[in-house]
């Protein structure tokens, strides 16, 4: 691979990541609001249908905290520390 396809594909990866991403909240909402309706349509509350609700929500929240717009690696110093 030479200079120009390397930075293509290194600016191509955060784009896909992304996508991903958000295709897969579009995906937990869509599940989310099918297993409410299905919970709620029948009249009555069973504990499976809770349990699979929270789990759904659960996962949903997982999730929400892989993104990769959060930069959690980064370390930063506290003020002043850096200065010698």
């Amino acid at each position: 691979m030479n200079k120009q396809q390397n930075s293509e594909l290194s600016a191509f990866l955060p784009m896909l990541q992304k996508g991903i991403w958000v295709f897969g909240i579009l995906s937990w909402i869509f599940g989310l609001t099918d297993r409410s309706i299905a919970l709620l349509s029948d009249g009555y509350l069973s504990a499976i249908d809770i349990v699979q609700l929270f789990t759904a929500s659960f996962f949903f929240l997982s999730w929400l905290f892989l993104s990769p717009f959060l930069d959690l690696n980064s370390q930063r110093q506290p003020k002043g520390e850096g200065i010698q």
